[in-house]
């Protein structure tokens, strides 16, 4: 098997499992209890929140741990926004991209059905990027929040983040983007970027599933989803999951992933497979992407046929996010770029991790070659 959906998850690594792995047996202790096995659990979430503040560039303090990147997207947006308004009632508006990850869309449509909110949908260009521009034509003063992701989870496009967060901090706009599929490849300092608030999740680093942290910007109000004990400074109550934080700890201190390597070898294959199937078209921005992800769309076939002949052949990739699954409509990133819905509809999606390799991928593009030219075949009529 040739594994081509890391953007999807990927597998749990072995020193990550070591790590984790004495505070699922014999240190079990809450680390809320005052107790020997209660402050060993407590110093290794410590330890784990350290690590993880590194990585993120931020105080320890301003590291929230998630059950994952939904979680943890939910909690920026509703959080943020609901406590802006609470201080401010004509703060009734939040802004999107129109190509983000259902966690943070559905968590803006949420506020706008429950709590009154206004959604202002910021459009991207044909490779899926915002530019400042675009941005600026949204921002007012009873925005509340922005939400932008770094790197988009389809496609591979890369956001200019620092700039389009130095448009609303100017502003005074709180800034919040979805890093999750950024994490391991791209820079994570919070600093640098200049956002308010940034998400990540551990299975896409090789943590388990169920893993995740928020970054929040010491000053920044948040409103809590989950209310309780008052773990988490009373950001997010509940016991910790002190082995899924040591993991997401771990695994943020081995992502230091070859990203040129994987990017060259990223380029030959997106070569192979243009020159080497008719009518191929590349998805996403053609240079500001992941160095992990390429995604194409196939003219005169289903997506999902070519994804079944694929996997017949040992290679498993994606139609798109993992999180659609289950729909057979046009991914919704791919309209807001502008392609036609017949041809959304025949999207695949290829995303690697650290370990692949030049001839896995070589492999991968001769599949795909024979695969898009058995399912063109077949609905060509005789």
């Amino acid at each position: 098997m040739i594994f081509l959906d890391a953007a999807a998850t990927t597998p749990v690594r072995r020193e990550v499992l070591e790590a984790m792995w004495p505070y699922l047996t014999g240190e079990f202790g809450n680390p809320s209890s005052h107790h020997g096995l209660g402050e060993a659990a407590a110093t290794a979430l410590a330890a784990a929140r350290a690590t993880t503040a590194k990585a993120m560039g931020c105080r320890t303090g301003e590291v929230v741990f998630t059950s994952g990147g939904t979680e943890a997207d939910n909690l920026a947006v509703k959080g943020i926004a609901l406590a802006r308004r609470a201080a401010d009632r004509h703060l009734d508006r939040v802004a999107i991209s129109a190509v983000e990850h259902p966690a943070v869309e559905e968590s803006a449509r949420y506020l706008a059905r429950v709590h009154g909110f206004a959604v202002d949908v910021i459009p991207v260009d044909q490779y899926g990027q915002v530019s400042e521009e675009a941005l600026a034509e949204v921002l007012g003063p009873r925005t509340a929040l922005v939400s932008i992701m770094y790197a988009n989870n389809e496609v591979g496009t890369v956001q200019p983040v620092a700039r389009l967060a130095a448009l609303a901090r100017a502003l005074g706009i709180p800034f919040h983007t979805d890093a999750v599929q950024a994490a391991g490849w791209l820079p994570l300092d919070a600093g640098t970027l200049g956002v308010d608030a940034l998400s990540i999740s551990g299975h896409k680093l090789g943590a388990p599933k169920g893993s995740g942290a928020l970054f929040v910007r010491g000053r920044t109000r948040i409103e809590p989803l989950v209310h309780g004990g008052g773990q988490e400074r009373g950001r997010r109550s509940g016991t910790e999951n002190v082995a899924g934080a040591v993991a997401l700890a771990t695994a943020l201190t081995l992502a230091r992933d070859p990203a040129e390597r994987v990017a060259a070898l990223r380029d030959e294959f997106i070569e192979a497979v243009l020159t080497g199937v008719p009518g191929a078209e590349l998805t996403g921005h053609p240079t500001e992407r992941l160095p992990s992800v390429a995604s194409f769309c196939f003219p005169g076939t289903s997506g999902e046929s070519v994804l079944l002949e694929l996997e017949r052949q040992g290679v498993i990739c994606s139609s798109g996010s993992a999180c659609a699954a289950g729909s057979d409509a046009p991914s919704a990133v791919l309209l807001a770029m502008g392609i036609e819905p017949e041809v959304a509809q025949t999207a695949v999606r290829f995303s690697f991790d650290s370990t692949v390799t030049a001839d896995e991928l070589r492999q991968a593009a001769a599949a795909v070659r024979t695969a898009v030219g058995g399912v063109r075949s077949l609905r060509t009529p005789s």
